[in-house]
C-alpha cells in the first residue's frame, strides 16, 4: 500500500493495531559488550526496516530491504559507548560499521597531533549517546511518520560544547530514509569543525557483480594503494586475502538545486541505495573501497573535510571552524532502488 492511498480507518478493518503493518521498537540490547544499548527498530510497511542507536550517536546499524541486508557490521558487533577509547585507533575497537557511523565533530580521519591535541581516529560523536530522545509515530496529513530523534552534546572543559540535534524519519509506504541535523557551538570560542557521514555498505547489497553511479567530474586516489584501483573504483571484487584499502575523493557533479548523490546498484538482485545530499552542505565526498576477507564493504562518505586527519586540514587550508553561536544544517535522503526502470531513471541522471 502506497503512503499516498493510506486510510487509518479503512486499514483498521483489518488489523487490532498497526504495529502489525508499520511502526517502532523501542528496546535494550542484552549480552557482551552491547549490553545495555538502547536501540529502536523502524518499519515502513512496504520492505523496508531499520535499526537506529541513540545510545550510539542515533547512528543507524541495520538497514534492509524486503529481506535483503544493505548494511556492513563489523567483526566487533555493535559495543556500548562506555567501551571507547578516543586515542590512536581506539575508534577501531568500537567501530561496529553499521549502516551509517557518523564521524566528528572537532576532528575527522587519521589519528595526529594537532596544535598539541592529541586527537584518535574519527572523533567522538559516534560514541556519544543521545538526550531527550523521542521515538513516536506522528500523522502528517493523514500518514504515518515514523520519527526518532534526539540530541548528542560533545563538550570537553576548556574545549569544545558543540550540539548535533538529530531527527530520522521514514513515511509509511515510502522507501526512503530522510536524516535532518544541525549542529550548533555552544561555547564562546571558534573551534574546528569536521563532520563526515560514513554510509557503509555490505553484502549482498554489495558483491562482485554490484557497481557504483556517480556523478563525478574529478577522482583523485588518496594514496599509491588507491592509484592502483583508480581504474575499478566502479566495480568491485570478491573477498580478497591482504587486501589493501582505497580511497578516493570524488568532486560530485549537482543539478540546478545544489543537489548530488551516490549509489550502488546490484544488478542480480535489481535493487541499491541512494545516498542524496546538498553539496552547499556537504561540499566533499569520500569514497572507502574495502575488499578484504570478512573487511568487505563499501564506504560512501558526504563530508564537509579530508580523512588525513586535523593537523594535516589546517597545515592544507582545508580545515573549517564553527563560531560562537553558529548553526549548520545538513539534510540527506536515503532512497530505496527498486527493480530496473528505477536504476535506469538514476543512470539517467547522469546524461
Amino acid at each position: 500500500m502506497g503512503k499516498e492511498k493510506f486510510n487509518k480507518r479503512e486499514l483498521l478493518r483489518y488489523i487490532g493495531d498497526t504495529s502489525q503493518l508499520f511502526g517502532l521498537k523501542d528496546y535494550y540490547l542484552n549480552g557482551g559488550k552491547a549490553d545495555g544499548v538502547r536501540a529502536v527498530d523502524m518499519k515502513n510497511g512496504s520492505g523496508l526496516e531499520l535499526t537506529i542507536l541513540p545510545d550510539r550517536a542515533l547512528d543507524i546499524a541495520n538497514l534492509s530491504y524486503k529481506g535483503i541486508n544493505f548494511s556492513y557490521i563489523s567483526s566487533t558487533g555493535i559495543v556500548a559507548p562506555q567501551y571507547f577509547n578516543e586515542f590512536g585507533q581506539g575508534f577501531l575497537r568500537n567501530f561496529y560499521g553499521g549502516f551509517l557511523t557518523t564521524c566528528g565533530l572537532t576532528s575527522v580521519g587519521a589519528p595526529c597531533n594537532d596544535n598539541g591535541e592529541e586527537l584518535g581516529a574519527h572523533g567522538c560523536i559516534s560514541n556519544i549517546p543521545a538526550e531527550e530522545v523521542y521515538a513516536g509515530t506522528e500523522y502528517i496529513d493523514g500518514i504515518p511518520v515514523m520519527k526518532v530523534s534526539g540530541n548528542l552534546k560533545e563538550a570537553r572543559f576548556f574545549g569544545e560544547n558543540i550540539t548535533l540535534t538529530r531527527q530520522i524519519s521514514v513515511c509509511y509506504g515510502e522507501n526512503k530514509v530522510y536524516i535532518k541535523d544541525e549542529v550548533e557551538n555552544n561555547g564562546f570560542s571558534e573551534v574546528p569543525f569536521m563532520i563526515l557521514y560514513h554510509f557503509n555498505l555490505g553484502y549482498p547489497l554489495l558483491a562482485e557483480d554490484s557497481y557504483l553511479i556517480l556523478p563525478s567530474s574529478q577522482v583523485t586516489p588518496r594514496d599509491t594503494d588507491a592509484e592502483k584501483g583508480i581504474c575499478e573504483y566502479r566495480v568491485f571484487q570478491p573477498p580478497t586475502p591482504k587486501y589493501k584499502e582505497q580511497v578516493f575523493y570524488h568532486n560530485l557533479k549537482e543539478d540546478d538545486k545544489g543537489k548530488t548523490f551516490s549509489a550502488l546498484i546490484n544488478p542480480k538482485l535489481s535493487v541499491g541505495v541512494a545516498i542524496k545530499f546538498d553539496k552547499s552542505q556537504l561540499g566533499r565526498f569520500t569514497q572507502w573501497k574495502q575488499m578484504g576477507e570478512g573487511e568487505y564493504v563499501l564506504g560512501l562518505e558526504p563530508c564537509n573535510c579530508p580523512v588525513e586527519g586535523r593537523a594535516k586540514a589546517r597545515k592544507d587550508g582545508t580545515l573549517e571552524f564553527l563560531k560562537p553561536g553558529e548553526k549548520r544544517k545538513f539534510d540527506i535522503e536515503i532512497q530505496i532502488i527498486d527493480g530496473d526502470k528505477e536504476i535506469q531513471q538514476l543512470k539517467d541522471k547522469l546524461t
